[in-house]
Parts: C-alpha cells; structure tokens; sequence
C-alpha cells in the first residue's frame, strides 16, 4: 500500500517566510548575484582565477553570419565632391566621361546619394538600383561584375 507523502513547502504555509529567514532573502535572481556568470567569486576569489582559464568565459561571444559581406558604401555626390582630391591612377578622364575603378579607392558599393554634376563610367563589385539609374540618367554607365547563377 502506497502512502503519499506530504510536500515540504505546505508545512510551511502561513509562515510568510518559508523558513528562509528574512523576506528580502528570496528576491528573484539579484539576490544569486545576478544571471549568467553569478557566482564567479568577485569578492571572494574562490572561483575567478578557476574561470580565467577559460577563454571563452567573460564576454558576448554570439553568432556571426559567414554569408555577410563587408560593404564599404560611398555616395555619388562623395566622388563629385572629392574628383580633383582622389589619386590620379584611379580616375581616368575618356572624352567627356570620366572613368573610375571604386576597388582601387576601397570601395565596393555605389550609393545614390547627392546629385551627379559629370558624366561617369563606374566600375564597382555592388551598386544600388537607384545609383544605377541616376548615373545611366546622366548619360553614363556602371560597370558591375557577372552574378554567379
């Protein structure tokens, strides 16, 4: 014959405190120290110099993406703006166009932002649509490499 056994919290109904001493005692995960890393011996030393042998154990450590790749935009109104300060290797001046390689300058997305005064033969790895059609809008071209299918 089984015979059920009490639970240990229901002797201590109507105690307020469950035998745990004062009421502030048993607030939520501050009085642990905290979530996470709690415990590791901040005061007391008895755990932190176990924790530095870990490499991994201070600090966010998530998950980055292997596909994201690092753009480095710039503007059209950035190339109006600074076509007599940038090196002369990178831009060459074609009849009435002017013809820049954006890799040689560390570029490798056109933006469209600002307006575009002259005429602009780009080659760049990555352009906007809109970028697109306001440098074919003014009468030149942007040069992109073939998409892999």
């Amino acid at each position: 014959m089984t015979v059920n056994k009490r639970k240990k919290f229901s002797r201590y109904r109507a105690s307020m405190t469950h035998g745990k001493g004062s009421k502030k005692k048993r607030r939520g995960s501050g009085n642990l120290g905290g979530a996470g890393m709690s415990g590791s011996g901040k005061r007391a030393d008895s755990k932190k110099p176990s924790n530095w042998k870990e490499k991994r154990y201070f600090g966010k450590y998530g998950f980055i993406s292997k596909s994201k790749k690092n753009i480095v935009p710039v503007n059209i109104s950035y190339i109006d703006a600074n076509l007599n300060k940038l090196p002369m290797d990178t831009i060459k001046k074609e009849n009435s166009f002017y013809s820049i390689d954006l890799s040689k300058l560390g570029f490798n997305k056109l933006l469209s932002g600002g307006k575009e005064a002259n005429k602009y033969k780009i080659k760049v790895q990555y352009a906007s649509k809109k970028a697109i059609e306001k440098v074919k809008g003014s009468g030149g071209e942007v040069i992109l490499p073939e998409q892999k299918v």
